[in-house]
């Protein structure tokens, strides 16, 4: 048997965390610092320090935001789990043939019915190939999720 890990490692994704985080924040700071300099002054170099300045803080933030894109790939994934297991205790079966039949929207959708339509849901929505808005329209029992992000 081959040795499992004991601990669950942090992931880190290297172009973003050791490259340009760090850059970012070094060239935001130099060019802050070099603009505070020069502030107040009609020049040109008060003009370039600034547009840098603008530049590198905006991509920061950009940057920083990425952050957001990662929690609603992981709140997606759990929301498939979650009507994954829902619809397994409802029925008994797998849902996950059904799964590879539907659209991420559709199955967030899906996840807002109750648990007496869910089923039938389902199967309509893969027959029909409705549309999540038209998913939505056809719940009786709306389950709405105001922890989404």
């Amino acid at each position: 048997m081959a040795s499992q890990p004991t601990k669950n490692t942090t992931m880190y994704y290297p172009w973003h965390h050791f490259v340009l985080v760090p850059a970012l924040f070094i060239i935001a700071g130099y060019s802050i610092r070099r603009y505070l300099d020069v502030a107040g002054d009609d020049s040109e170099d008060s003009r370039l320090w600034f547009t840098l300045m603008a530049l590198s803080v905006a991509s920061l933030g950009v940057l920083l935001m990425l952050r957001q894109h990662y929690a609603l790939t992981l709140q997606d994934r759990i929301a498939r789990l979650e009507v994954r297991q829902r619809y397994f205790e409802i029925t008994g079966q797998s849902f996950r043939p059904l799964e590879d039949q539907l659209t991420l929207r559709q199955i967030l959708s899906l996840r807002l019915a109750g648990d007496a339509e869910l089923p039938n849901l389902v199967q309509t929505a893969i027959q029909e190939k409705l549309a999540p808005k038209d998913i939505q329209s056809r719940i009786q029992d709306l389950r709405f999720d105001h922890m989404r992000v």
